[in-house]
């Protein structure tokens, strides 16, 4: 597994949730009670951005519906979520903060945002 310099410590302080990328894979970063946590930032309820949460002390609250997940497992904790999210590996060293990240990993987060997306298709104009 690769880990990526993602962000320096004091770019993530505590309670916050902040949306970062390794490549097109689109994570969420946060910190609770001093340790920094790495998940997709897709909620696998409705596809809500999880980098517009709160970290909290029971875990990585989504603002649309109110779903909380585990920060090591990222399973829900909360409904309405039901699905857990991917959760990535993470180091913090001499002021800076590492994300590691593989191939299934990233497939992991990537999946769940496109198998879900509910928005729809285009529209073409018809021929004239």
């Amino acid at each position: 597994m690769e880990f990526h310099n993602v962000a320096r410590s004091g770019q993530i302080p505590e309670g916050v949730v902040r949306r970062m990328f390794v490549g097109d894979v689109e994570i969420a970063l946060s910190r609770s009670d001093g340790t920094v946590h790495a998940t997709s930032n897709y909620c696998s309820h409705l596809d809500c951005l999880l980098s517009s949460g709160k970290a909290t002390a029971e875990g990585l609250l989504c603002s649309c519906h109110g779903s909380v997940f585990d920060y090591e497992s990222g399973e829900p904790l909360c409904p309405p979520a039901t699905r857990p999210i991917t959760v990535f590996p993470v180091r913090e060293d001499d002021g800076q903060i590492w994300v590691g990240v593989d191939e299934e990993l990233a497939k992991a987060a990537m999946r769940r945002r496109a198998g879900r997306s509910r928005r729809r298709p285009a529209m073409t104009p018809p021929d004239q």
